[in-house]
């Protein structure tokens, strides 16, 4: 019956939709100044927050990429269980700022003619 049920309405044991948990992580987010935005379909969704930085949410847990393991040839990830919403949100914002650090945009200079 649960099966059937996941199936149907794309709930999942907690009771949380990948997309409500998501939209919650948005608000999270946004109370600690960083702008992201939600995207859903089959059953995930993902909160796009900054270049590099995407979390995946599948309604019992968030995840994203922290780094790259050189020696294995493959990314780091970090989680969070959905019921720490404003865990994850600081650990998310953390890592976005550092992102941000490492990724500084080059200043523009505004002169007539230079492409927008």
């Amino acid at each position: 019956m649960r099966r059937d049920k996941r199936e149907n309405d794309e709930r999942h044991p907690y009771g949380t939709s990948a997309e409500t948990a998501a939209g919650r992580l948005r608000q999270e987010l946004e109370a600690l100044g960083v702008v992201s935005d939600v995207h859903d379909g089959y059953g995930l969704a993902l909160v796009s927050v900054w270049a590099g930085l995407v979390v995946w949410c599948n309604g019992e847990r968030f995840w994203w990429q922290t780094g790259w393991d050189a020696r294995q040839a493959r990314p780091v990830y970090a989680s969070n269980p959905v019921h720490e919403t404003n865990r994850a949100a600081h650990r998310i914002a953390a890592r976005c700022a550092e992102l941000r650090q490492a990724h500084q945009p080059e200043p523009t200079t505004n002169t007539p003619g230079d492409p927008v």
